[in-house]
């Protein structure tokens, strides 16, 4: 069973736990805007959907926290790309 997706400020990502092995997805932070350069999914998870549910969470947290989101990583853009409920979020 995984997780909500969490904070790690002091890494410097979101985090998602899945069966004990942790998703990830590298940020920076400037003002009101998270640029994502790096996602990673343990390979064992690749493949399972775990790096998008930890997208997902990561949208939800920018949602809530009223941050515009730049997707760097080529995972991370491609799948913003897919999900247009999400481009709203979308920055520069």
């Amino acid at each position: 069973m995984s997780t909500p997706v969490k904070d790690n400020p002091a890494k410097s990502r979101f985090e998602l736990d899945v069966n004990g092995l942790t998703v990830f997805a590298n940020y920076r932070r400037n003002g009101s805007t998270l640029y994502i350069p790096y996602v990673e999914a343990p390979p064992s998870l690749r493949g399972t959907g775990a790096a998008g549910r930890l997208m997902e969470g990561v949208m939800a947290i920018a949602r809530a926290e009223g941050l515009t989101v730049v997707p760097i990583c080529s995972y991370a853009a491609n799948w913003v790309h897919r999900h247009r409920e999400h481009h709203d979020l979308l920055g520069r």
